[in-house]
């Protein structure tokens, strides 16, 4: 996980949280255009996150769901004005992406599949969101990018149409059949002397179709380590009698739309 030190204007920050910035060593963490991170070096580690307004709300009630569940770190304030302000503790251990972790990609592949079987199995009847289909088909068929590369080592779609025609032949099969990650990808998952230690960016997390996490399972191993070796070993590891190749193919056609 990436950390730069800096030194923070207080000013650009709100002052609920003026006291735990002040006089603390602070990193940028930051891993995307959407959002700004800052791991503040005080109380055992703290995360503030931040994003344009009302998009981090979603976020904040996953974290808080899945910290219930001991599967992420704990919620410490969610502050919204012209931002979104999410402050959390920190989850011990490293992400997968860290190279103690890709160095052996067999136990990582592994990990990563066990993980999330043991995730979609959970009883998420308390779950605060669970219209994650819904969210996915209605965003697809808003006709917004389409990132044809984006899965064409496995699944190609020519063009806008032929990756509509999926979604809409298809779309309605999924099943709200599992508490979801939502971006289930190497840097969101912690590992601690490689037992699990927790799951971040939660913001798309919910109940919806396990082969959504499926996807990004499958398509992390190929991006992060630059091969498409562990794919089937994933799926394997997984369980294939959850798996259905098809309702995959959907999932990415809808991503590729997104």
């Amino acid at each position: 996980m990436k950390r730069t030190p800096i030194q923070p204007d207080l000013t650009l920050f709100p002052a609920l949280y003026h006291p735990i910035l002040d006089g603390s060593r602070v990193f940028d963490s930051s891993c995307s255009r959407e959002a700004k991170v800052y791991f503040i070096d005080k109380d055992g580690g703290l995360f503030l996150k931040t994003a344009a307004a009302g998009t981090l709300k979603e976020e904040a009630a996953m974290t808080a769901y899945f910290h219930s569940k001991g599967l992420s770190a704990q919620v410490l304030s969610y502050h919204s004005d012209e931002k979104d302000w999410l402050l959390t503790s920190a989850i011990p251990g490293e992400d997968c992406t860290h190279p103690i972790h890709t160095a052996d990609p067999i136990r990582l592949c592994d990990t990563l599949a066990q993980q999330l079987r043991l995730l979609h199995e959970l009883d998420a009847a308390d779950c605060p969101v669970r219209d994650r289909n819904e969210v996915y088909l209605r965003t697809a068929l808003q006709k917004g990018n389409f990132e044809p590369e984006l899965f064409a080592h496995h699944w190609k779609f020519a063009s806008v149409e032929e990756a509509l025609d999926e979604v809409r032949r298809n779309g309605s099969y999924l099943q709200s059949d599992a508490l979801l990650h939502g971006d289930y990808c190497l840097p969101n998952i912690m590992l601690n002397n490689w037992r699990f230690s927790g799951f971040l960016d939660l913001g798309n997390g919910g109940i919806g179709d396990r082969h959504i996490d499926l996807l990004w399972g499958t398509w992390t191993l190929f991006f992060n380590l630059r091969t498409d070796l562990y794919r089937d070993r994933f799926l394997d590891a997984y369980g294939r009698d959850a798996v259905n190749l098809d309702c995959m193919r959907t999932v990415a056609a809808m991503e590729v739309l997104r």
